[in-house]
């Protein structure tokens, strides 16, 4: 077995253990620890563009390949952006060592998972995800809403567990094997079949948050760091994104005709009650978790299209939606950190006083709403071109009327920030230049990828590894 095929997840073991070890001389005290983690996260992602072998291991349990080697890239790049943009909140606390080391450990079973060709090291990278995200919910000891997301993150993900593994009882049952080449030769339109389906598509569903798995996403979204948040709402995100890709085209492929309605009600759903319950939110971090509950109501409105356009408009959206959603809360990260409130109210006057940030707030949030001349414009453009098919229009109009709605909700901020001066405006911020470049770094990216459509076509020429 060639071992350099688990060359992303060997350097992701290596740095656990550098911080492991680290921790018996109280390496985190020292003042240099957050730039040395920074400097080996970036040693992380040089190594994976290190050209690599393709293949299998394991017993055909592991794999990589071009397409699941970019995958990992990028969540690499969105794993280094996210820490430089908690730098701030990790300076103020005394656990940053035990922070790194469940960060890294969730990005291992996201690893695990998007390699996986079985289903049972696929619910074990699942679950590596998950759980260390329960206790980084509930970092901040001395907050009770901390202490109540982890609570409800643990016992929701513990409830989808249970109906994904009755799931994927069924699936052996009806196949008597768990690999995925032989689920995707088993599966026929049968009640059972669909049956297996269900359950074992509802537990991947509950890690996106669609609707009606959505119930805990807002709550821990609030109650987690700023951090963390920004990790569970990207990262964590956009690699369940990239597994229900491989998860719908790969192993129920048969089952199209039959899952094809399904995943369009709930992009129906997922996109009108993110909308309207984001209406009324004065917390900036739970109308930014119903944004992200719509958002992925517009990325299952791809998948109805099931070709190789479907593929390349997902792939170039995430990486739009990551670089927008870090950057947002990475400004939310700040003026948390600043005044210590995350209400809307606390951005009341930004621009007046820091133009900066509260232009890169704006551009963020005007790509996810789509607006031009933004990258989020051509992302939902893609995706709803994508997903495309003639008895399935009235999903388009629908997607249609959302975006008009999701206006509202994003312009509303900027509004806030540039029009509104209230007598709790913010008087002084923490600048840090490093934050300040990575945010910088973004926003162009953000309006770069405006014209740089190739990664849309990666996607597409990328379509025969899922297929």
């Amino acid at each position: 077995m060639d071992f350099t095929l688990l060359r992303f997840e060997w350097v992701l073991i290596g740095i656990i253990v550098v911080l492991l070890v680290g921790k018996l001389t109280d390496i985190d005290k020292k003042p240099y620890f957050i730039p040395l983690i920074n400097l080996l996260l970036v040693v992380n992602i040089l190594l994976g563009f290190v050209p690599m072998p393709h293949g299998e291991a394991f017993g055909n349990f592991f794999r990589t390949n071009s397409l699941i080697a970019f995958e990992k890239n990028i969540l690499n790049i969105a794993l280094l952006l996210i820490s430089v943009m908690g730098n701030e909140w990790l300076k103020k606390t005394t656990v940053q060592a035990e922070h790194y080391i469940l960060l890294l450990t969730s990005m291992l079973g996201i690893f695990l998972m998007l390699s996986s060709t079985h289903i049972l090291p696929f619910y074990l990278g699942l679950e590596m995800s998950t759980i260390p995200l329960a206790a980084l919910a509930n970092f901040e000891m001395s907050s009770q809403k901390s202490s109540e997301a982890g609570i409800k993150l643990i016992l929701s993900s513990a409830f989808s567990t249970a109906i994904m593994l009755f799931g994927i009882s069924l699936l052996y049952g009806v196949s008597g094997s768990l690999y995925f080449n032989d689920l995707a030769n088993a599966m026929q339109s049968q009640p059972l079949h669909l049956a297996a389906f269900i359950f074992f598509i509802s537990g991947v569903f509950f890690k996106m948050s669609v609707v009606p798995f959505h119930l805990w996403t807002a709550d821990v979204y609030e109650g987690a760091p700023t951090a963390v948040t920004n990790y569970l709402a990207s990262i964590s995100k956009a690699a369940i994104v990239f597994v229900l890709f491989n998860v719908l085209f790969k192993i129920f492929g048969h089952l199209q005709e039959g899952w094809t309605l399904i995943v369009s009600l709930l992009a129906i759903l997922s996109m009108t009650i993110g909308n309207l319950f984001a209406l009324r939110q004065e917390n900036i971090k739970r109308l930014l978790a119903f944004s992200s509950i719509s958002q992925v109501g517009y990325i299952l409105v791809a998948y109805i299209g099931f070709s190789p356009h479907s593929l390349g408009a997902v792939f170039y959206f995430i990486i739009v939606y990551l670089l927008s959603n870090i950057t947002a809360f990475g400004v939310v990260s700040i003026v948390e950190s600043t005044t210590g409130r995350v209400t809307l109210d606390a951005y009341k006057g930004l621009y007046h006083r820091f133009p900066t940030y509260a232009l890169f707030m704006a551009i963020a949030l005007f790509s996810l709403a789509g607006i031009p001349p933004t990258a989020g414009f051509f992302g939902k453009l893609f995706l709803l071109t994508a997903g495309i098919q003639p008895m399935y229009y009235w999903v388009l109009v629908v997607a249609a009327i959302n975006l008009i709605l999701s206006l509202y909700n994003y312009l509303r901020i900027v509004r806030i920030m540039f029009i509104e001066n209230g007598e709790n405006r913010i008087e002084s911020i923490s600048t840090n230049r490093l934050i300040l470049v990575t945010m910088a770094t973004c926003v162009l990216l953000i309006l770069a990828f405006s014209f740089f459509p190739q990664v849309y076509q990666w996607g597409i020429a990328w379509y025969g590894f899922v297929r």
